[in-house]
């Protein structure tokens, strides 16, 4: 066989064009907003939590990819999986056969979600939620859906009807017959399913968007009014889900809590092969796949691939023989506490909030007179500023990968790998506080780039 094609060759040779590549043929503004912000760095490998730059420096990883690096990158376990299923040989999508890797991978799925019966794998987790809502309406006959807001469940346009951010719905109306009510509002929850018309509440147990989490009590009590009224629980576990916040869903914290669909994607990819899956109860998937003529009522070519299915089989095997979510309430709880510890000494530092390895970090305006000037400059600009100037120093001075938690939010997310250690918590705390410091000492660096950011700011308007 004649082999054509070098792939480390062709990296080697053109991989220097990766941000012209970028500019030229597929989104132009991704590349023009990393050189902006100083994100324009090439890396050239990476393992666990941290990854390399072109110069060797070590770099730690406090955004998983947005978290879909739930074991890090390049897990031993998840690539032999990989490579195993690719030496296999197997008839891989005949889609007139029933290959054993989905069957089992639904079957370890579902042990740990022990109220739920089917899976229905897709490939996103957008795609997961447009599963769940359209099984939610099916099998209640009804056509509106319940969501929050600031709610994040995907860009598609099912997804894009239930999300709470209108900066991403501008210009893509009209969209589903759907109503937003504030996280923990159960008074708006029941006026709506008061219409009759409603087939489903989807939430976040945490939303991504600023990390707020849903007041104590709220799902137990969300779920007993959508029973009473004939409507659906969708939990949205995309993020949140596969011991992300220290239990295997998030939604599991509040005892009683049954969901009657469930969203989950990203970390169960092991980080390789796009992989989602919904999971329902047992009348939901009989409603939707009654009879034979409608066995393909709702499919996706790619749903169930073998090298899918192996990365989610061994990531679940990683994550019991590991302990990861054990693993994740102690680490997750080392970090939160010590960032609570610092909120007192900086006045810029407004709250810390979260759980297990999803932590939102809050600044707000501080008391000072000096500082107040410089917060009033930034907010006038543009909502959102400060934050952007924190995760600036972390990457360019401390080499630590971050995020803001969202457009216009005064809030950075950390969502690292569930497998750093104590040594990155600390890393990343002595990092974080010396940019603090930087910060409320009137630090030209750090105070210098939140110009240049105002300016653009300005410039854009």
């Amino acid at each position: 066989m004649t082999d054509g094609f070098d792939l480390r060759a062709l990296l080697a040779e053109r991989g220097g064009e990766r941000y012209e590549l970028h500019a030229r043929h597929l989104n132009p503004q991704l590349p023009r907003m990393l050189h902006t912000i100083g994100f324009d760095k090439v890396y050239e490998r990476a393992a666990g939590a941290h990854f390399w730059d072109a110069e060797g420096n070590d770099h730690l990883d406090m955004l998983a990819g947005f978290g879909v690096m739930g074991l890090g990158r390049h897990h031993p376990v998840v690539r032999k999986a990989l490579h195993d299923v690719l030496d296999a040989d197997l008839p891989d999508l005949t889609r007139f056969d029933c290959p054993p890797l989905p069957g089992l991978l639904a079957e370890r799925l579902l042990a740990h979600s022990p109220h739920l019966d089917r899976v229905f794998f897709g490939n996103s987790g957008t795609e997961a939620v447009e599963t769940a809502l359209k099984f939610a309406r099916y099998a209640t006959g009804r056509p509106r859906i319940v969501y929050c807001d600031h709610a994040f469940h995907g860009l598609t346009t099912g997804a894009l009807s239930v999300n709470g951010e209108q900066g991403f719905r501008a210009g893509f109306d009209p969209l589903l017959p759907d109503t937003p009510i504030a996280l923990g509002d159960l008074d708006a929850l029941e006026r709506e399913l008061r219409k009759g018309d409603v087939a489903a509440f989807v939430v976040e147990p945490i939303q991504g968007k600023g990390v707020h989490e849903a007041p104590p009590g709220f799902l137990a009590a969300a779920q007993e009014l959508l029973r009473r009224h004939g409507a659906l629980l969708i939990a949205d576990e995309v993020q949140t889900g596969l011991g992300r916040t220290g239990d295997f869903y998030a939604y599991q914290r509040e005892d009683g809590v049954e969901p009657d669909l469930v969203c989950v994607a990203k970390a169960l990819s092991g980080g390789y092969v796009p992989v989602g899956a919904t999971l329902g109860k047992e009348w939901i998937f009989k409603k939707v796949y009654s009879s034979m003529d409608r066995v393909l009522v709702h499919s996706a070519s790619f749903g169930g691939n073998a090298q899918a299915m192996a990365a989610g089989l061994a990531v679940l095997a990683v994550m019991e023989s590991e302990g990861t979510v054990a693993h994740v309430r102690r680490v997750g709880g080392l970090l939160k506490g010590r960032l609570e510890e610092l909120v007192p000494r900086y006045e810029l530092l407004h709250a810390v909030r979260g759980r297990g390895l999803m932590i939102g970090i809050e600044f707000g305006r501080p008391s000072s007179l000096g500082l107040r000037g410089r917060w009033a400059m930034l907010q006038t600009a543009r909502k959102g500023l400060f934050a952007q100037m924190v995760v600036v120093p972390l990457l360019q001075r401390h080499r630590i990968l971050t995020q803001v938690s969202g457009d216009h939010l005064e809030v950075i997310k950390l969502i690292p790998p569930l497998v750093i250690d104590e040594a990155d918590v600390d890393r990343f705390v002595t990092a974080f506080t010396e940019v603090m410091e930087d910060a409320h000492g009137g630090g030209g660096l750090l105070w210098d780039f939140g110009k240049t950011l105002v300016k653009q700011a300005v410039a854009q308007r």
